[in-house]
């Protein structure tokens, strides 16, 4: 059967990693008072199209025996915070606010698959969202706990470390208005795009939108102002532009680079290139790249977004980041970067004598789940020889022989010794499966 390229699957090895990754940013998550919510998998079409470009990538949903196109048009959700947008809407008499809500979900987006990109994949969010109001101070708090998650992803995993890069849309668009331009948007979205297609193609891109060859020159040359160049605002203030909304972004921007700078050091960088092209940002913007796998690209995205959620009497400003689990994991994975020490959680192998002492093995394994251990039940009453063997394939590192009182055996070491099953413990280490780094 031929596979489907863009929908990762992992033998059980890999999905145990995948699955560590989950709990170590589901951890960090509730450390810092996050709540978790879990959103429908399908959003009307109308919903989904809100943010214009992204329309074509939406896979859409009907019943196969419709017997007529359906009135409601579902498209399955590309990212986690539209749905979250219309969750925080239908949900806001039953919220505290600020709400802090965190996901884990897979979300969908046909594109062409590619290193690190995929039409089916795991995105991990985390938002902090008020009801009229929401202070700055949560556009630094986000970044940090997302910066925590990667870096427990790295002592717990060996994931490289990592480097953000900061910006402010309203510096950008008060930059972008203050040389003459009226609509700020396209611009935006052309600029987001420079790293990849470079100045070159950048700059006809922006002579298309009917930008001049001096404004096309100021774009340039502000995408390139970097707080590894200098101080940002004399940077900024070189090109002679004042415009009420610029002095309010560099304000800003200086206030959220210099805390998170304060908890980070170097891995924190301004960087006016980072727009983030989708139009609902409005404030603070941010990227974490991978340092060694820039190839990538963003792995950890977000920002400020003032009007996302909004209804008649209401509006829900909210602050929020998604680290892209499946683009960051599946390579490394698949690459056999990370691994599993075993390929099942159990820690022991009860041996069967026979099928009339199977009761008599099922017996030891009860006892020793009741007590938190992992096993299984050897599947066959082959020699004992057959069924250590088939331990070590499944990187089980205990074999358990006879009755509730016993022997276990470590088939790493070849040692045995008499046990009871209602007191014996596995070393601790051998309690949880380890992941293994590529050497």
């Amino acid at each position: 059967m031929a596979s489907i390229s863009g929908f990762p699957e992992f033998l059980p090895q890999g999905r145990i990693v995948e699955m560590r990754a989950h709990d170590i940013v589901r951890r960090v998550f509730e450390l810092h008072g996050f709540a978790n919510i879990q959103t429908r998998s399908i959003e009307p079409l109308s919903d989904l199209s809100r943010k214009g470009e992204i329309t074509q990538e939406v896979y859409l949903v009907r019943r196969l025996h419709a017997e007529t196109q359906e009135e409601d048009v579902w498209g399955l959700h590309f990212d986690l915070t539209v749905p979250f947008a219309r969750y925080v809407l239908e949900n806001s008499g039953h919220l505290e606010f600020p709400f802090r809500r965190y996901q884990i979900q897979p979300a969908w987006r046909g594109e062409r698959p590619q290193e690190g990109r995929f039409r089916e994949f795991w995105q991990a969010d985390i938002d902090i969202v008020g009801q009229g109001e929401l202070s700055t101070h949560h556009d630094a708090e986000v970044v940090m706990v997302m910066m925590e998650a990667c870096e427990a992803l790295s002592a717990e995993l060996g994931l490289p470390p990592v480097t953000i890069r900061i910006n402010n849309r309203k510096l950008i668009q008060g930059f972008y208005t203050g040389i003459g331009c009226s609509d700020p948007l396209p611009i935006i979205q052309a600029v987001d795009k420079l790293p990849k297609v470079g100045v070159q193609a950048t700059a006809e891109i922006l002579a298309k939108l009917g930008l001049d060859s001096s404004q096309v020159d100021k774009v340039l040359g502000f995408a390139q102002v970097n707080s590894t160049r200098g101080s940002v605002d004399d940077q900024v203030r070189s090109f002679g532009v004042t415009n009420e909304l610029l002095e309010q972004g560099l304000g800003e921007l200086t206030d959220l680079s210099s805390k998170v700078s304060a908890r980070f050091g170097s891995q924190v960088v301004v960087d006016a290139k980072i727009a983030r092209g989708l139009d609902y940002y409005t404030g603070s913007v941010f990227e974490i790249e991978l340092q060694g796998y820039e190839s990538l690209g963003t792995i950890s995205a977000g920002g400020r977004y003032d009007s996302l959620a909004t209804d008649a009497k209401n509006t829900y400003p909210g602050v929020g980041v998604s680290f892209g689990l499946s683009r960051v994991f599946v390579p490394l994975i698949s690459q056999g970067v990370l691994t599993a020490s075993r390929s099942v959680p159990s820690v022991v192998c009860v041996a069967v004598d026979s099928d009339e002492t199977r009761p008599q093995a099922e017996q030891v394994a009860t006892a020793l789940r009741h007590r938190g251990i992992p096993c299984e039940v050897s599947p066959n009453s082959q020699k004992y020889g057959k069924q250590i063997r088939f331990a070590d394939r499944r990187g089980i590192p205990y074999v358990w022989f006879g009755p509730v009182i016993g022997q276990v055996k470590d088939i790493r070491s070849g040692d045995q010794w008499d046990a009871d099953a209602n007191q014996w413990t596995p070393e601790q280490s051998d309690m949880t499966v380890q992941i293994l780094q590529a050497q």
